[in-house]
């Protein structure tokens, strides 16, 4: 097994206290954090209602992955949020290789694949 698990993580950073209702400027900075990680990533937009979250997909070796979060958090204080707050997801799989960049693009490939298997058999 190796000594830093390949870590697939899904994390929402939600930075509060500001008296500003938009984090864009928050969620921009920790853009750019994990543009210069060299982490593989994905920001994810979801419009739920009138509420607008961010979720990222970000991917590679587990001291990376939370060495990134971590560094996202650092960026967003030290624009001047008092408090963040961030859920966080981590798997990690050691019963096949995940090709780097690859776990989180292969789990939405399999899911169509089924579901193009189940629409072809209707």
């Amino acid at each position: 097994m190796p000594s830093d698990l390949y870590a697939v993580a899904d994390f929402c950073l939600i930075p509060m206290g500001t008296g500003d209702s938009s984090v864009a400027e928050d969620i921009a900075e920790c853009q750019r954090v994990l543009e210069k990680s060299g982490l593989t990533f994905k920001m994810i937009y979801l419009y739920v209602k009138l509420l607008i979250t961010t979720h990222v997909l970000a991917e590679g070796p587990w001291s990376e992955v939370s060495k990134a979060i971590h560094d996202c958090h650092s960026a967003v204080h030290t624009k001047g949020t008092p408090r963040i707050a961030t859920d966080i997801r981590i798997g990690t799989r050691v019963d096949r290789d995940t090709p780097v960049g690859d776990g989180n693009d292969h789990k939405v490939k399999r899911v169509e694949e089924i579901l193009a298997k189940d629409r072809a058999a209707s």
